[in-house]
């Protein structure tokens, strides 16, 4: 799961600007040049996708979208549809070379990693990933997820007043994980954190947010070289150890990148968000007090219902093709909305509800086909390990304001709230 809201939509904002006066155009502005029907996808009623998108998919599984500048782009909501698109590497392209040349994109704006990579580049580096995001290389990490999140239980027990549960407990949990899991050394720490939450804001500061991911793969650039003199026992040192030859620091800063974005504000928001479900539903406050079967059925339940990933990276249509009964030609965007996805009730009967007993569905929550996120398995350790530890060690947990009160993100393709004040005594 990438850093989405701050990539997914950048190109089509540089496209805008490279229209605009030599006097530019504010980028933190940029969403009010959309159409509202293409913000839609990335709008929901508290926890909900907006009712537009059970309507969309209804009506037309794939629709056209309307985008300015005579883009000619096609929007996913149903789930059928949203499979055989994620599916088909071969009929369509992520790469980033199929933004270089427009408005102004270079070759050298480039993120690196999985995301915006086509075969064979992102066969050989998923290839060098997988062995590390395997269940028997990540076990390692079992134990100190345990610690950490009680470090954040015991430091939200002894905070007076009100806590706020995403900056206390959500967002600081999958930020040091990953810092165990790429052997980021402790000092390093604070600025691996700073960076790795000032990036993802593009409607609330996309000038910031973007200036934030050049940094942060020059922090990463310095941590590559770093390991490269003295390799650690964590993914980056692991990789240079076994394939030191065969990846170049710039690469190596790339896949770091793509682990650092694709696994701290997706499952920092479904922490959140997830607890938010625990408050409303006694149901669910029942299950993750349960067995580890019970948890895993939350778990996934929650994965299929939150879908914090909105929409998954563009499709770039190589081939003329029909999917779903519909004409999609060569060089069309096709956005995959798993949001509206995961709500299709081909999955099963009630999916625009949240049944903590459901069993588990075979959702797009990760994606799906060789995008499918690398760290799906991570983010499931967490979330298993943070839900029964906080409701085990809060039992009388609760909000600390109205839920009316609670900031939600406005539009966002990662979605989530902005805080969440609880009391915990």
């Amino acid at each position: 799961m990438g850093s989405l809201r701050s990539r997914v939509l950048g190109w089509v904002g540089r496209r805008y600007l490279a229209r605009q006066s030599k006097n530019g155009f504010d980028l933190e502005k940029m969403s009010s040049f959309l159409p509202d029907s293409a913000l839609v996808p990335l709008k929901r009623d508290g926890l909900d996708p907006v009712p537009e998108m059970a309507a969309r998919r209804a009506d037309a599984p794939i629709g056209k979208l309307d985008l300015p500048f005579g883009m000619n782009a096609w929007l996913v909501t149903g789930y059928d549809e949203a499979k055989a698109v994620l599916g088909r590497a071969t009929g369509f392209s992520s790469d980033f070379t199929n933004l270089v040349g427009n408005a102004g994109v270079t070759a050298d704006q480039n993120p690196g990693g999985l995301g915006f990579a086509d075969p064979p580049v992102h066969t050989r580096l998923r290839k060098l990933l997988t062995p590390e995001f395997t269940m028997r290389r990540l076990s390692r990490l079992a134990p100190r997820i345990e610690e950490i999140v009680a470090e954040q239980l015991d430091a939200m027990a002894a905070a007076d007043g009100p806590v706020d549960l995403w900056q206390a407990f959500a967002l600081p949990i999958p930020s040091l994980t990953i810092c165990e899991l790429l052997g980021v050394s402790y000092e390093d720490r604070e600025d691996f954190q700073r960076l790795s939450t000032a990036r993802f804001d593009l409607f609330g500061g996309a000038s910031a947010s973007l200036g934030a991911m050049s940094e942060s793969l020059t922090y990463l650039l310095d941590i590559v070289k770093k390991q490269r003199e003295q390799p650690g026992d964590g993914l980056l040192g692991m990789l240079i150890k076994e394939h030191g030859d065969e990846i170049g620091d710039r690469e190596l800063a790339g896949l770091a990148d793509g682990v650092l974005t694709g696994g701290l504000e997706t499952t920092a928001s479904m922490l959140a968000l997830g607890a938010l479900v625990l408050l409303r539903d006694e149901q669910a406050m029942t299950a993750v007090r349960g067995d580890d079967e019970s948890v895993h059925r939350f778990v996934e339940e929650l994965l299929r219902y939150l879908t914090v990933v909105q929409m998954a990276f563009p499709r770039f249509a190589k081939e003329d093709m029909e999917i779903g009964g519909v004409r999609i030609a060569e060089g069309d965007i096709v956005l995959v909305s798993l949001s509206a996805a995961d709500r299709d009730p081909k999955l099963g009967p009630d999916m625009e509800k949240f049944d903590a007993t459901r069993e588990p569905t075979s959702h797009l929550a990760f994606s799906y086909g060789i995008h499918r996120c690398i760290g799906a398995e991570l983010a499931r350790m967490e979330l298993r390990t943070a839900y029964p530890a906080l409701v085990r060690r809060f039992p009388n947990l609760r909000l600390a304001v109205p839920e009316t009160q609670l900031s939600f993100r406005q539009v966002s393709i990662v979605y989530g709230l902005d805080e969440l004040p609880v009391l915990v005594d």
